[in-house]
């Protein structure tokens, strides 16, 4: 698996936000995008996954997850039990590892299939071909895509499950800010947003290589994003996702240095 990368397009008009998808760097920001119309992307295994993924590559890429990414830490998941049984899904993440996404795919229990929105850059010869198989997602970064949110829409719509990293690069991990694509996809699919905080994958800066270290993950209580219209609607849902997922880092910063993240 691969760096994770929320995105969306730029801005829509308040009359049609079902049909735009805006994001940008900052949540205030929002600019115009053209209406999803266009049913072009098909769904497969239960309608979990998209066009072209198959049950042997998502289930190898769900052993990846769970043995070959998880391997080199101690892996805690709490609270899984959060997650609901059925209904689609916006999983939403902090991203500070490059093995923040195979991990979660490891821990998201079957009959759910995950699906992440990964950079397009990714979609390339083998690694391509294996992330299309796996039923994983390229979106392009700071341009609107249409066939990807259509897709994405899609997979939600018909109860399955998507995973997004707001922050839209990794970094901190600490959800200083985040983009709109996660907030616009759960408004317009009416799925519900389950926030997920991930800490310990990453090695301090200057340290020196660590054995098993614990990585936890904690899953939030799922929300529903604001529904208030409009591109302030769509602002204050942002800050939603934002100000939930911020929160549950800390709790779970604030647990590790307890000791209490058992």
């Amino acid at each position: 698996m691969s760096e994770r990368t929320d995105s969306g397009p730029q801005r829509t008009p308040e009359s049609a936000e079902s049909a735009g998808a805006p994001v940008s760097a900052a949540p205030a920001r929002v600019a115009e995008f053209p209406k999803l119309r266009k049913k072009s992307v098909k769904l497969s295994y239960a309608t979990q996954l998209p066009e072209g993924a198959t049950d042997l590559g998502h289930t190898f890429a769900r052993w990846l997850g769970r043995r070959f990414f998880a391997f080199p830490y101690r892996v805690r998941a709490h609270n899984l039990e959060r997650i609901p049984a059925t209904g689609g899904i916006v999983v939403v993440a902090n991203h500070s590892s490059f093995v923040d996404g195979p991990l979660i795919f490891g821990v998201i229990k079957m009959p759910r299939r995950m699906v992440f929105l990964i950079k397009n850059e990714m979609f390339k010869g083998l690694v391509g071909a294996y992330l299309r198989s796996a039923g994983q997602l390229g979106v392009k970064r700071g341009e609107p895509d249409r066939a990807t949110l259509i897709a994405a829409q899609k997979v939600l719509k018909a109860g399955g499950t998507l995973g997004v990293f707001p922050e839209g690069t990794r970094g901190d991990g600490d959800m200083a800010s985040a983009q709109q694509g996660a907030a616009w996809l759960a408004r317009t699919s009416g799925a519900l947003i389950v926030p997920m905080a991930v800490r310990g994958a990453r090695r301090p800066e200057g340290s020196r290589r660590r054995f098993l270290p614990v990585v936890d993950i904690l899953v939030g209580e799922p929300f529903e994003a604001s529904t208030a219209k409009g591109r302030q609607g769509l602002a204050e849902a942002t800050e939603q996702v934002r100000d939930r997922l911020a929160a549950l880092v800390a709790e779970l910063d604030t647990r590790r240095s307890n000791g209490e993240a058992r």
